[in-house]
């Protein structure tokens, strides 16, 4: 087992276990660590390898060795072996065990309120599959290979990926209690109609949320502007002002809904890499995305 390819043109199994360990591990040291072989040992059997396939298999970076996309198209072949060697011993045919990395973006307000409840039960049952998950989407472009696989409200409109519709996230005009009462209360309510509006930042002045708010303040500034959901929610419950919030978050926090018809409304979309369809690891997360999204759907859309 010498990292090239056997007398009749066929990979041989050795390489390609170590292939499979760095796609999983993500670091050479990792890898190494996993099969119990020596560092320099893992690096020249995967360049052997990558230089009997005549492709680069992973993109090297500071954080680690990422696949490249002949990299993710040789990881199922590579699981389709390891399951034959583990049928030889075993006696019977099994599907290889799911694993490896996933990179996943999607908003914050879904990955906090809807999927990081749900990972203990996915971590269960896939123990070898480790999900990056990225909140920062404003950051995230799937045709530069950013990621995966996204559940986000924007559909992208360029990049080879495949699209889902899943459900609906609707938006409502919120308060709290405390703050309904202080404005019942107050002899110059009327200034409440605009000026303690909590809304987001000049560097996300696009949203929806923003340019509704934007259109009734008038160029009159807000109680407070932030960069986040999860700041806004909290403001609200406070006591700070009014703040348009998803439905399903809002309710979790006992808030009043004032408005639930902004015209706001998003389609929750499911976006895949093409070329990645196919890929086990990538079904499993993505049938995790649709599946939460499902269970919630009512209570997504809906106030």
């Amino acid at each position: 087992m010498n990292g090239k390819r056997d007398t009749d043109g066929h990979l041989v199994w050795d390489d390609l276990r170590i292939f499979l360990a760095i796609s999983r591990e993500g670091t050479l040291s990792g890898a190494a660590k996993r099969l119990r072989l020596g560092l320099a040992t893992v690096s020249r059997r995967m360049e052997r390898l990558e230089a009997s396939v005549g492709q680069p298999l992973f993109v090297r970076q500071q954080t680690g060795y990422r696949l490249t996309e002949d990299g993710t198209a040789m990881v199922e072949r590579a699981e389709e072996m390891e399951a034959t060697a583990r049928s030889l011993t075993s006696g019977m045919a099994e599907k290889p065990e799911v694993s490896g990395r996933v990179r996943l973006a999607t908003a914050e307000n879904l990955a906090t309120g809807l999927l990081l409840p749900k990972l203990p039960d996915f971590r269960a049952k896939y123990p070898r599959l480790t999900i990056d998950l990225v909140t920062d989407i404003a950051t995230v472009n799937l045709h530069r290979r950013d990621a995966d696989l996204a559940l986000r409200m924007v559909k992208p409109d360029r990049g080879h990926v495949s699209l889902q519709s899943l459900g609906t996230l609707g938006y409502g005009l919120y308060a709290s209690d405390s703050y309904l009462a202080q404005r019942a209360s107050n002899a110059d309510a009327a200034k409440f109609e605009a000026d303690d509006f909590i809304t987001w930042g000049e560097a996300q002045a696009h949203l929806p949320a923003a340019q509704w708010m934007e259109s009734r303040l008038q160029g009159r500034a807000p109680v407070l502007s932030t960069s986040s959901v999860a700041t806004q929610l909290a403001a609200c419950r406070a006591g700070v002002g009014f703040a348009i919030l998803p439905h399903f978050l809002a309710r979790r926090e006992g808030l009043i809904c004032l408005d639930g018809e902004l015209g706001i409304d998003q389609t929750i979309w499911l976006v895949t890499q093409s070329d990645l369809i196919r890929s086990r690891r990538i079904q499993v997360v993505a049938e995790f995305c649709r599946s939460i999204v499902r269970q919630h759907r009512d209570a997504l859309a809906t106030a």
